[in-house]
């Protein structure tokens, strides 16, 4: 399936200065975005973000703020809500890194694990989504519901049995 919201960079066609972009998904985007993200509906879509390439250390900086409005269902009246977000993040990438190297530095929990870029290409969309993403609910439900579970079970009023008397019971 070819993706419609879309962005990607080639790293290499980069040079050492500030970038900025501005992202804002389409309604055809959004269609696509709602069937990424797994949701209901996606008002819409935004991303501001900024990039910074330092080819000395061999790290690119990214980031900015991505917002969005989602329609999502609610796990306890079933109904549909609407839920905004607004992430700002920040991200570190090594441009000549590959898994093996990053494997390396995962072993001291202190330090700052930069992520890989892949095959020369980061996609500024996927980045923005992941943000989204990072931020849904996973039983999402809207303001002030509450689950409430009424047990019918009276531990007072009924009486207890000892396990092994109904054991005893069936064996009979």
């Amino acid at each position: 399936m070819q993706k419609k919201f879309s962005y990607p960079l080639q790293i290499d066609e980069l040079k050492q200065n500030e970038y900025a972009f501005v992202l804002k998904a389409d309604a055809a985007e959004l269609v696509d975005i709602c069937q990424i993200l797994q949701v209901e509906k996606v008002h819409y879509f935004k991303a501001e973000m900024k990039l910074k390439l330092n080819v000395r250390e061999h790290l690119l900086k990214i980031w900015g703020k991505v917002a969005a409005e989602l329609e999502l269902k609610s796990v306890i009246s079933l109904e549909n809500f609407k839920q905004k977000y607004e992430v700002p993040f920040e991200l570190f990438f090594d441009t000549k890194a590959n898994y093996r190297d990053i494997r390396d530095l995962g072993s001291d929990i202190n330090a700052e694990v930069p992520d890989i870029i892949e095959n020369g290409v980061i996609n500024l969309a996927d980045i923005a989504m992941e943000q989204i993403a990072l931020q849904i609910d996973d039983y999402p439900r809207a303001v002030g519901e509450i689950f409430e579970y009424n047990n019918s079970y009276d531990e007072e009023k009924t009486p207890r049995e000892n396990p092994f008397a109904v054991l005893a019971k069936l064996k009979k």
